[in-house]
């Protein structure tokens, strides 16, 4: 019998875990990961992994015949390497009899509520039928505006989409720390309540090798991810059985533990909170209005508290909502088009514009 502290998991592996410094896949880390993934799998553990090193892996594999941007780089790289990183994982998966898939998404995948509703039912079925989703970016066709930050920001989404009770992230450092990394004084934080904001000039803006993500992105996805009710977990993966050992409650690992909302945010709020890419226009609201919405007492998005509206948009589309200081406060579904919105701009006794059901509210 074994003392695993949860039964649903996303584990995100970053790039600097996979691969050497030299850019090549890093067979032991891999098969070390794999290892760990297989015991909990065997445990009854349900685990999606979202894993970087595509591109990483690609660029140990072949040299441009000439000079390309960056774009063109990125592309022949994770086109390439993408086949060597799943091949490795599906050698060391096939050890013990456990067969992995791979899942290629890009964030346009999530712009309508049914397209985010197919990419969960895929994930959802891969797991009922006792197959490891392998998730990452297809970074072959992604190279537009509507990239995702880095593979934390998918893997807070893929977290959320299948309803994980914890987001681990495994990175090459032990968490979050109060000041440098490098410096002897600086310790980790052990846990970070929801709704804390951290001074930005103790978190290390330093980006990894071969990733384009860093700490603080880590750190507000991570507390996105704990709003919505997610424990999130940023702990050292270059650490002999650290994700056994940060799943069984009888040991002490060193991570930064980020503590959830108590109450789970619905799957639509969800959803709404990775859709601020998609916005089809902009509603202005008014120093009332900002104070109900950011207050305990939930409420909806009235009209009456509309000053301005900006961009096009059908009913049904996600708008951003901004402050009379043009600060983003939250993202909703709108229940007018603009030009009807437009139309009873600050009425009363008319239906909301956007209903506390559809509505997320950034801190």
């Amino acid at each position: 019998m074994n003392n695993y502290r949860y039964k649903k998991i996303t584990v995100k592996v970053g790039s600097n875990v996979l691969t050497k410094s030299d850019g090549t896949l890093n067979d032991e880390n891999m098969a070390h990961l794999v290892d760990q993934i297989a015991r909990l799998h065997k445990a009854g553990v349900e685990v999606v992994l979202v894993s970087s090193g595509a591109v990483a892996a690609g660029r140990s594999l072949i040299e441009p015949h000439k000079k390309l941007d960056t774009v063109s780089s990125r592309q022949l790289w994770s086109a390439v390497g993408q086949v060597k990183l799943i091949n490795h994982y599906a050698g060391y998966f096939q050890k013990y009899t456990i067969t992995c898939a791979q899942v290629l998404t890009t964030k346009e995948n999530f712009s309508s509520r049914v397209h985010y509703l197919n990419m969960k039912n895929c994930i959802s079925t891969l797991n009922e039928n006792g197959v490891i989703p392998i998730v990452n970016e297809n970074d072959t066709i992604s190279v537009t505006e509507l990239m995702f930050t880095d593979n934390d920001e998918l893997s807070g989404l893929i977290a959320s989409l299948v309803n994980s009770e914890a987001l681990i992230i495994l990175s090459n450092i032990d968490g979050i720390y109060n000041g440098s990394p490098d410096l002897p004084e600086s310790k980790v934080i052990a846990e970070i309540p929801v709704g804390t904001r951290l001074e930005s000039s103790i978190i290390s803006t330093q980006k990894s090798n071969f990733g384009r993500g860093g700490m603080m992105t880590k750190y507000n996805i991570a507390s996105k991810v704990a709003k919505e009710g997610i424990t999130v977990h940023i702990a050292n993966g270059m650490k002999k059985n650290v994700l056994l050992d940060l799943m069984d409650t009888s040991k002490t690992v060193v991570n930064t533990r980020f503590v959830p909302k108590s109450k789970k945010a619905s799957d639509v709020k969800k959803w709404i909170a990775y859709s601020e890419s998609f916005a089809k226009g902009e509603v202005k609201i008014n120093e009332g209005a900002t104070k109900a919405l950011l207050s305990d007492k939930a409420t909806s998005l009235l009209l009456i508290g509309v000053v301005e509206i900006t961009g096009s948009f059908k009913k049904g589309d996600i708008v951003r909502i901004k402050n009379e200081n043009n600060e983003l406060i939250g993202i909703g579904k709108s229940q007018y088009s603009s030009e009807k919105a437009t139309k009873v701009l600050g009425s009363k006794n008319q239906q909301a514009l956007v209903h506390y059901d559809y509505l997320y509210l950034i801190d």
